[in-house]
């Protein structure tokens, strides 16, 4: 009996710690590791801000510290995260049902920032860095985030059928995208070059290239030519989307080339779609 006892306290046996609980939780949900470093700071910030334990925690408390971040003019977005964050943690965690009276806060709705085909041009054809040439083709002949850029490896492009599978990208979902013809050889050349478990971009310790030094290489390759937009990896997937639309492209196909869950999402390009606004003449010009 005693030796059964020893066995069954080897078990494992979840802490009751509710940030250990929180975790735990996110883990099983299949949070992105950035949705759980985000969600665990902005708990603690607010734990440490009301100088209380979570048992203890008040919706009052909760409101001050929504209230304190807004005080600091930050964006809606991160004020909305911090609200997810905590609404996941009191309800989902210590079930605490105090939320219900909290608004959140409205986000704004910003138009994004589009470049123009010649200025695309400009800024890839006057990139002389191979590499850097490959990463500005890809992040806008492909419509990538920057995050899915870094990720693909070799064997994830398909020169038989011209794909590239997008593996596991924002929502844990996987996607296959067109591989342009410009590319074509460049990345044919890598194939010979790495093996197929290698990523595409790497450092020059061989290992993968991070998102910051892309935004750097952007950063550098606007500047070099003259653009003032402000321009990050971002602007050119906005940029893919945009030109598609105006190519007469279906925006059912750009919502699956994008991997985005709604339509809501990708029709924000209908307002910075140069041929909706064509179709209409100013009456300083009639």
């Amino acid at each position: 009996m005693r030796k059964h006892n020893q066995v069954m306290n080897t078990h494992y046996r979840p802490s009751r710690d509710p940030l250990i609980l929180l975790k735990q939780e996110m883990k099983l949900r299949g949070f992105s590791n950035k949705t759980v470093k985000s969600y665990l700071y902005y708990i603690d910030k607010c734990l440490r801000f009301s100088k209380t334990n979570p048992r203890n925690t008040t919706q009052k408390d909760v409101r001050a510290y929504l209230e304190y971040l807004a005080d600091r003019n930050l964006s809606a977005s991160t004020i909305n995260t911090a609200y997810s964050a905590l609404l996941f943690y009191f309800n989902n965690i210590l079930h605490r049902k105090f939320f219900v009276n909290l608004p959140r806060v409205k986000k704004e709705k910003r138009l994004p920032i589009i470049l123009s085909k010649q200025e695309v041009g400009k800024i890839i054809n006057q990139t002389k860095n191979p590499k850097h040439h490959c990463i500005l083709s890809l992040l806008y002949g492909c419509g990538l985030r920057v995050s899915e850029v870094v990720k693909v490896k070799i064997r994830d492009i398909d020169f038989d059928r011209n794909l590239i599978y997008i593996k596991q990208a924002k929502g844990k979902k996987d996607r296959v995208v067109f591989l342009p013809k410009k590319l074509f050889e460049i990345l044919k050349i890598q194939q010979t070059l790495k093996n197929s478990k290698d990523f595409l971009f790497t450092n020059n310790r061989g290992g993968r290239l991070t998102t910051a030094t892309i935004q750097k290489i952007v950063k550098q390759a606007v500047v070099r030519v003259g653009i003032s937009k402000n321009v990050s990896p971002h602007t050119f997937r906005h940029s893919f989307a945009t030109h598609l639309l105006e190519n007469g492209t279906d925006i059912r196909y750009i919502q699956e080339l994008l991997g985005h869950a709604n339509l809501k999402t990708t029709q924000i390009y209908t307002h910075v779609a140069s041929n909706n606004l064509s179709k209409i003449k100013s009456p300083l010009d009639l």
